[in-house]
């Protein structure tokens, strides 16, 4: 049975039940609290709370789907024999028309239908906030399943998605000791720390719905890997098409990866993401290129834009909205940032002695080297480098900026999220602090083209963008603008040191440093110089507390979006690194 095949059978089996189906919504949902779609049930939230007539849009009290789904924690873990990023999610829903008794009853009843046997479920064994779920076991008993077991909050308590919204119980089929199918009972509303309607202040507070609804969920990768009798997923037909085009002798691990990649890259472009530097831009940007580094290891042995073209034919029977063209568009402009970024890297990785894990995540930190191609191409100086210990440098430079998230850098008393500079989390920290990096070679060069009567007036910045304004009189040329692009993208290319020496303010301003005029500045302070480690020279000289890229390298490219007038003798340039 191949999994068209099954999805056709599963929204049959309930449309003949009284379901209308529903389409697929878009993995970027219309729920602040998630970045993107990550269960069946999202599009229908309104509906468990009663925001929305299920009768007036529907039809019905009950609904069935196969919801595009996408898992960013999973990215890291994609590789082994079950995880992934996108996949889909199979689902009946009920709004008040039916609850425990039919949910379970259909799960059995299907399960059965396409020659499955369960062969074991579990229930929700309750604790101090919920209790124990006795109706759900005497149904099952009712129905001749005999092996129920019991299992705490963690695996049998679901929801909710994102911050708030329905949860309860549930119950799960297991078929080979793999969990097929969770059936959720929405029986309370989880409001969020500080916002219960009685004002109890404290996190997860459970309110009882008025109408309780049923919201199950069933991966077609399970479903299908155990009806074709397959070890792991990537064995089933959703991926053989794919894997079966890519070079014989490529590893089973990067294979996985790679397959799985194109088709999350294939949906997100579809449904309108563009990569980025922020939110589902960004998860997008780290799927791509990860798919570049392999194809850059492996040279021309195959074409990873040919990949996108089978996604877009095994699924044109089902999601029509995917567009081959656009993601082959959308994929050749990223090989071209990462091709230029990946040079600067290997410059590097060049001049760079034996090769640890500390010097390994610099280079992935700075350049965007993966381990992959440290490993591949860093030869006999990388050869005692292991993944184990590039992973465990990794995890303790992540708990060290997640540690430091709401501490200030000094200097300036920036914030992580607020003032001059603002990142949400550490991966946007690491994007403001190239952008703010860069406001400092912006200036020297505003200097070095137009004169020295130009001074920082104020700027902002964001993960998506700097904003930089200055004293000057009149508009900036097109030239002037492509004379300062070329000088802050030289320096780049010359990957200067950015380093800094602590200073009294008054020694400080002596050694020609530029500083902000409405800045009050403590008694000793922290210059920053951009510098070349060969000749000497001095790029840019700056009091500032910071943070800054250890070299103009990390930078990678400078290219300036706007520039206008935003008062008397005030201009404001945006502009982005790439």
């Amino acid at each position: 049975m191949t999994a068209s095949e099954l999805r056709e059978i599963f929204l049959k089996y309930f449309e003949e039940r009284g379901h209308t189906v529903v389409s697929s919504s878009s993995l970027l949902p219309d729920d602040s609290s998630v970045l993107l779609t990550t269960a069946g049930m999202q599009q229908f939230k309104p509906y468990f709370v009663g925001k929305a007539d299920p009768k007036r849009d529907f039809g019905s009290l009950n609904t069935v789907s196969i919801q595009k789904s996408f898992r960013t924690s999973d990215i890291d873990e994609v590789g082994d024999e079950s995880h992934l990023t996108f996949f889909e999610m199979m689902g009946n829903f009920s709004f008040g028309g039916y609850f425990k008794k039919e949910a379970i009853l259909y799960g059995k009843e299907f399960i059965e239908s396409i020659g499955l046997d369960i062969q074991y479920v579990t229930i929700f064994g309750g604790d101090a906030k919920t209790p124990r779920d006795e109706e759900s076991e005497k149904i099952w008993k009712s129905l001749g399943v005999s092996d129920i077991r019991e299992a705490g909050r963690e695996d049998n308590f679901w929801g909710p998605t994102g911050s708030e919204g329905p949860c309860g119980p549930t119950t799960e089929i297991y078929i080979n000791d793999m969990e097929i199918w969770n059936i959720v009972f929405n029986e309370y509303y989880c409001h969020p720390a500080g916002d219960h309607p009685k004002g109890d202040k404290s996190d997860g507070i459970l309110e009882p719905l008025k109408t309780p609804g049923v919201d199950t969920g069933m991966g077609l990768g399970r479903l299908t890997m155990v009806a074709q009798g397959k070890k792991n997923i990537f064995e089933t037909d959703l991926f053989s098409s794919i894997t079966g085009i890519l070079p014989a002798g490529m590893d089973t691990r990067v294979k996985r990866i790679v397959s799985d990649h194109a088709r999350g890259v294939a949906f997100l472009v579809s449904d309108g993401v563009i990569p980025s530097n922020k939110e589902a831009g960004y998860i997008l940007r780290r799927l791509m290129r990860r798919m570049l580094v392999y194809e850059h290891i492996l040279g021309d042995s195959y074409d990873s834009q040919t990949l996108f073209d089978i996604v877009g034919k095994e699924y044109s029977g089902f999601y029509n909205e995917i567009n081959p063209e656009t993601v082959r568009d959308e994929f050749a402009k990223e090989k071209d940032k990462f091709q230029k970024s990946v040079a600067r890297g290997l410059k590097e990785l060049e001049r760079t002695g034996e090769i640890d894990a500390q010097s390994a995540f610099r280079l992935y930190e700075s350049f965007g080297l993966p381990y992959e191609i440290i490993k591949e191409l860093g030869g006999e100086k990388s050869s005692g480098l292991t993944r184990e210990d590039f992973d465990r440098e990794f995890e303790k430079h992540r708990e060290a900026s997640r540690a430091g998230r709401e501490k200030k850098f000094g200097g300036h008393g920036l914030l992580l999220d607020t003032g001059e500079l603002k990142a949400a989390n550490e991966e946007e920290l690491k994007i403001v602090t190239r952008l703010h990096t860069a406001t400092h070679l912006l200036q020297a060069a505003l200097r070095k083209v137009l004169g020295d009567k130009v001074h920082q007036a104020g700027s902002d910045i964001t993960a998506e963008r700097l904003r930089f304004d200055f004293a000057f009189d009149r508009k900036l040329s097109e030239e002037e603008i492509k004379k300062v692009e070329d000088l802050i993208n030289d320096v780049i290319e010359r990957n200067l040191d950015m380093g800094y020496e602590e200073l009294l303010y008054e020694d400080a301003v002596k050694t020609g440093a530029l500083y902000f005029e409405k800045e009050k500045y403590p008694e000793t302070v922290k210059v920053y110089s951009a510098v070349d480690s060969k000749s000497g020279e001095v790029f840019s000289r700056e009091l500032c507390g910071g943070p800054h890229v250890a070299h103009t390298g990390e930078l990678v490219h400078f290219k300036i979006t706007k520039e206008e007038s935003v008062g008397a003798g005030i201009r404001r340039i945006r502009a982005i690194v790439e």
